[in-house]
């Protein structure tokens, strides 16, 4: 029953922009932003009804596979709780983010998007990161792949690996959004991702 409530709440909450949208939509341009470069400008656009209605109903419909997949990995158990639930929150807070700004700036209301949304980002990245070392082997949740999946140590010292990185990599992706680091997000993101997978495979050739 609890999977169910938390289930419809953040479907509800993934379609809520649309309420919005409506509420402005002769208002709204034939195209709105999508995409903003580093500088806070937008730099591509979609086409009104794709936005209002076709955004939602994809994050909704992204919100529905990680909860029915997660809720029947057969090792759920295994992930942090925190991860779990953090997981099952992130399209709906992406929804309730990232759609309204699209929104707003087509009304001209010109919210500083270069510092939003790595603020955001930022912060799921060092809380997912603080949590990747306390999750055993699960099928949705931290980083599957053919070796972490195969043996416990090469999960459990790639997580361990991962969750110091992630950590460093969202405190870096904070700061810069303030200080001239000259990190781009795309760099941060790929690091995240490619040395925790360089390492897991490391660990494999030594037979880890």
């Amino acid at each position: 029953m609890k999977k169910n409530k938390t289930l419809i709440i953040t479907t509800g909450l993934c379609l809520l922009p649309m309420l919005f949208a409506l509420t402005v939509y002769n208002k709204l341009p034939d195209k709105l932003p999508i995409h903003w470069s580093s500088d806070g400008t937008p730099n591509d656009y979609a086409l009104k009804p794709f936005v209002v209605f076709g955004m939602p109903l994809i994050l909704a419909g992204l919100n529905l596979i990680i909860h029915i997949s997660m809720d029947n990995d057969p090792k759920r158990l295994n992930a942090s709780p925190f991860l779990r639930v953090l997981s099952k929150w992130l399209v709906p807070v992406v929804a309730l983010v990232c759609e309204p700004i699209s929104f707003l700036w087509a009304l001209e209301y010109k919210l500083p998007v270069e510092k939003i949304t790595p603020l955001i980002v930022g912060v799921f990245i060092i809380l997912f990161g603080n949590y990747l070392p306390k999750s055993k082997q699960s099928y949705t949740l931290g980083i599957k792949l053919p070796w972490t999946l195969n043996s416990t140590e090469n999960w459990n010292r790639t997580h361990h690996m991962a969750g110091y990185l992630w950590l460093i990599c969202g405190i870096v992706i904070i700061l810069n959004c303030f200080l001239p680091l000259g990190f781009t997000l795309p760099i941060i993101v790929a690091a995240m991702i490619f040395l925790p997978v360089v390492y897991s495979l490391y660990l494999y050739k030594k037979g880890v």
